[in-house]
């Protein structure tokens, strides 16, 4: 007669399936990174801001960037730092003028927070040194910087592990990992940007160049009209890939 051995208890059964699902979701994502980033390595496109740590640079690129196409953004960003070298010369500078190299951008509310934001974080000019700060929870107290515009600062200019979330970063992981995930609502939203965080790697430096993959993934490949999965490099980690009704949707 063979021995009647006691079934393990329902929970922790449970328990240690979790844990595997739970492993393996968190390697995937490793993955997804690591995809990701040696992807931009061969195939990101060089932008004028991607060469610099200046923090300043850094968000003046970022707030023109906002609802405007980078092949215009490019044409602007070398003429206003030109005329605007730094935060100080920024706020000494009078509202309209500071308007003036900002024409033909539009959305002129981020030409008048930046001179606001500039005042504030050099004393109306007198700290001609001073810098930007470098945590997201700081920068998002200064005039006309949202969630995005502080992790993208605190990423790129100071190489901090930040998250971030932008229309196509936000596409991109809603495709990938969360295809159900409306991110006009509050809990979609979480939904995403608690993904930013998973996806993100260890360490600063890495986190720079994931961000800006998932950025570039998202404006080349990962499009709002057409997603491209036959060229992605997260294709076989994606839960729309290959799925037109989920992948071509437009929007987030």
């Amino acid at each position: 007669m063979g021995v009647d051995y006691p079934a393990m208890p329902r929970a922790a059964t449970r328990s240690a399936q979790t844990k595997k699902v739970d492993r393996g979701a968190k390697a995937a994502k490793r993955e997804f990174s690591a995809r990701l980033r040696r992807w931009f390595k061969a195939n990101g496109r060089d932008l004028p801001w991607r060469r610099t740590r200046d923090a300043y640079q850094v968000l003046v690129s970022e707030l023109m960037l906002q609802q405007t196409q980078v092949s215009r953004v490019v044409d602007y960003y070398g003429e206003f730092l030109g005329r605007f070298p730094t935060l100080a010369h920024v706020a000494r500078a009078e509202p309209a003028q500071v308007m003036e190299a900002w024409e033909g951008l539009g959305y002129y509310a981020r030409a008048r927070n930046l001179h606001k934001l500039a005042q504030q974080v050099t004393e109306g000019g007198a700290l001609y040194d001073a810098r930007l700060p470098d945590d997201p929870l700081s920068l998002r107290a200064l005039p006309g910087i949202g969630a995005y515009t502080a992790g993208a600062v605190a990423s790129f200019a100071y190489e901090r592990r930040a998250a971030l979330v932008d229309t196509n970063v936000a596409r991109v992981l809603k495709r990938a990992f969360a295809p159900r995930a409306d991110f006009k609502t509050s809990a979609g939203q979480r939904k995403i940007w608690g993904l930013a965080e998973e996806v993100l790697p260890a360490t600063g430096r890495a986190a720079w160049v994931h961000n800006q993959a998932i950025m570039e993934l998202g404006a080349l490949v990962c499009t709002a009209r057409v997603a491209h999965c036959e060229r992605c490099p997260v294709a076989a980690l994606c839960a729309s890939a290959g799925k037109p009704k989920l992948a071509g949707r437009r929007g987030t």
